[in-house]
């Protein structure tokens, strides 16, 4: 299994925990994400075929890109 732990400074409520959290998880592969509001950080596990550049691509497409 894979991780990564990134920040999102886009964090700035719960709806966007929730958000972030509801749509990663729904990727397959995905095995679990969890996002902070208060340190805008979240990090996501996965297998195959999940991948980082999946994931990231996600984040972008929902206006959460994570921190480079």
């Amino acid at each position: 299994m894979d991780s990564k732990t990134f920040k999102v400074p886009n964090i700035t409520c719960g709806h966007c925990v929730m958000t972030i959290e509801r749509e990663v998880s729904e990727l397959d592969g995905v095995k679990s994400v969890k996002a902070k509001e208060a340190d805008k950080i979240v990090t996501v596990e996965w297998d195959a075929p999940a991948n980082w550049a999946g994931i990231a691509a996600l984040l972008e497409e929902i206006d959460y890109p994570a921190e480079a």
